[in-house]
């Protein structure tokens, strides 16, 4: 659905990053395990910190994340409507995309980790 998108805006379609994964699969884990919503973890730990903890050598990155959606589409919907997170995936400097989703919870927790490496 992301690379659907970018194709619709000239960008070029990202590949999944293993460790971009990790994280946003890791953030969707500790937001619905500690019950917060928020791209900075209670320790002040941005999305860059935990893709470089990951091992992700990025020069630039992004993150997605949404709480409660129930199915990846309405997901994607909510976030091609808001703008920051539109800017987000119809960014043509983004290569790699990783994506985490926790079910569990009052959740579903998604996370979209967007970035091209160094």
């Amino acid at each position: 659905m992301v690379n659907a998108e970018r194709a619709k805006a000239g960008c070029s379609p990202l590949t999944v990053n293993a460790k971009l994964q990790a994280a946003a699969q890791g953030h969707s884990d500790d937001m619905a395990a500690r019950d917060y919503y928020d791209h900075t973890s209670p320790e002040g730990k941005s999305p860059g910190d935990r893709m470089t903890a990951a091992g992700y050598h990025w020069s630039t990155y992004g993150e997605n994340i949404f709480k409660s959606p129930q199915d990846a589409r309405t997901a994607m919907d909510g976030w091609m409507k808001s703008s920051g997170h539109r800017a987000n995936i119809l960014n043509c400097s983004f290569k790699e995309i990783g994506v985490g989703i926790n079910f569990k919870s009052n959740g579903p927790w998604w996370t979209q980790n967007f970035g091209a490496s160094s």
